[in-house]
């Protein structure tokens, strides 16, 4: 990967949680060094500083569980807007906030991507799919539902801002998954999205799985969109999340990923969602987090030439 003008842009949503915290992320991730380690590796870096909304409107819907859908989608308005407008100018990171936030990114990066016929190809790396729709949420949570927005399903037209380019299923690729809901199940097998859950990692190792996207994402050349969720890391590593489920990912297999999106040159944009620095300690979720960014960015141990094979 060349070097780049990192965007750092906060986004302090915690409408989409059922739990106070993660509105300090982008506070924690900044605190715990990203920028100067961006700038360690020879990037630049502009910190936009946080994105905020203003007052909004209660919005009704006719599931009942829904909450803060008004906020959701004043958030989704926002953030789309300005990682589109930060694309052209170089690598956008959002430093959130709970993972609705991608219901905005997903969407602002795939209208940048089409406008310039682009092909956007998603990398989710998470423990949940995030696939339910307004219908089928039973929590209400509303950071459960972007990728059901981005992929254009039905149910969010009338709530949602209008969606100008849906991602394409074949496109999208999910790591460590552990925790999906039955109605996210049915979704993902009749989408065909590529998943990988935790059993996949284990039985296959995630080199070998991450390779073929990256290949199919070289083959069609295009742009690399990755949303990095706490939870898709082991608890016992990342503790400051709100959503944790046993079995995630490793320290070396989470670097490991990094690395090689690093060595493959196509990430364009990158996520870091779910940090709830109250549930943190000592900022060691932080930390790492930061970590796994440097080493997306560049950070090795030994420097790795390209070889042709």
């Amino acid at each position: 990967m060349e070097l780049k003008t990192c965007i750092l842009i906060g986004a302090p949503v915690q409408d989409g949680t059922g739990r106070l915290g993660c509105d300090m992320g982008p506070s924690a991730f900044r605190a715990a060094g990203i920028g100067p380690a961006l700038a360690s590796l020879g990037h630049g870096v502009v910190d936009q500083g946080n994105l905020s909304i203003g007052a909004v409107a209660s919005v009704p819907h006719r599931n009942p569980a829904i909450r803060a859908l008004g906020e959701i989608a004043a958030w989704t308005e926002t953030l789309a807007q300005a990682v589109e407008e930060a694309g052209p100018r170089g690598l956008p990171i959002v430093l959130g906030g709970d993972h609705s936030l991608a219901a905005g990114t997903l969407s602002g990066h795939a209208r940048r991507a089409a406008m310039a016929s682009r092909k956007l190809f998603v990398l989710w790396l998470d423990a949940h799919p995030d696939m339910h729709t307004l219908e089928t949420t039973t929590s209400g949570n509303l950071h459960g539902v972007p990728m059901a927005y981005a992929l254009g399903l039905p149910g969010f037209a009338g709530h949602f801002p209008p969606l100008h380019t849906p991602l394409e299923p074949s496109r999208v690729c999910m790591i460590g998954l552990r925790s999906v809901d039955p109605a996210e199940r049915r979704l993902l097998g009749e989408l065909g999205i590529r998943v990988h859950d935790m059993r996949a990692i284990d039985e296959n190792g995630v080199a070998s799985l991450l390779r073929g996207f990256l290949d199919e994402v070289e083959r069609q050349d295009g742009l690399l969109h990755v949303s990095l969720d706490v939870d898709f890391l082991d608890p016992e590593i990342a503790p400051g999340v709100g959503t944790t489920v046993p079995g995630g990912a490793t320290f070396r297999e989470a670097h490991l990923i990094m690395e090689m999106l690093h060595d493959c040159g196509r990430v364009t944009s990158l996520d870091l969602v779910e940090l709830n620095p109250f549930l943190d300690d000592r900022g060691r979720t932080a930390r790492l987090m930061v970590d796994l960014t440097a080493s997306l960015m560049g950070r090795s141990v030994l420097d790795r030439p390209t070889r042709s094979y």
